[in-house]
């Protein structure tokens, strides 16, 4: 008897990397997977470090105040509801008081990541998206769940660029994908 097979980790994205890249533009906007982010949904009563304003999102470990999540050691901390939020990153879950009432549940694969990037960005998102992303309004920092296109999201304003990264389901993430490069065609033939 041989080794059993080895389980192999695909993204939902992964058969579309070629076409995420050909639709970026450089410079305009870009759109990217960002495969295999953890992702735990915590409830409970919340406390510190957890944003309480609603809408926010706060960020623990070596880059704290960047929204990304990318550095090693940083947790960023997205508020969902008076007492949900969705822990992404590579960080420990933070401690909360209450434990009685608290629920931590590992949803990685319930979601994947996809970063849109670049001064077309907003623009790209306001052709599905119904809420206000001026920056006057959802700077970085800000997180909104919403519809994009007919896809649900969570959209995190990450930086001033502007960047955002969009949680989508990982059932929704081929619709979604092809939204985007769908939206993004007219960059394709004007630099801006």
């Amino acid at each position: 008897m041989g080794e059993p097979p080895q389980a192999v980790r695909r993204s939902p994205l992964g058969h579309l990397a070629a076409e995420l890249r050909a639709a970026s533009v450089p410079g305009t906007v870009t759109v990217r997977e960002v495969p295999f982010v953890r992702q735990v949904n915590v409830r409970g009563p919340g406390g510190k470090p957890f944003p309480a304003e609603p809408n926010t999102v706060a960020t623990t470990g070596d880059a704290a105040g960047d929204a990304a999540g990318d550095a090693e050691g940083d947790t960023v901390l997205v508020w969902l509801g008076p007492d949900e939020w969705l822990v992404v990153g590579p960080g420990e879950v933070p401690g909360m008081p209450g434990a009685e009432h608290e629920s931590v549940a590992d949803v990685s694969a319930h979601r994947t990541v996809v970063e849109l990037a670049g001064p077309a960005a907003r623009e790209v998102l306001l052709k599905g998206c119904p809420i206000d992303l001026h920056p006057g309004v959802f700077p970085p920092g800000r997180c909104a769940q919403t519809l994009l296109g007919r896809a649900q999201v969570i959209i995190v304003c990450v930086d001033e660029r502007p960047a955002y990264r969009l949680f989508v389901r990982a059932s929704l993430a081929g619709y979604l994908a092809g939204w985007l490069i769908d939206a993004m065609r007219e960059y394709q033939c004007h630099t801006y």
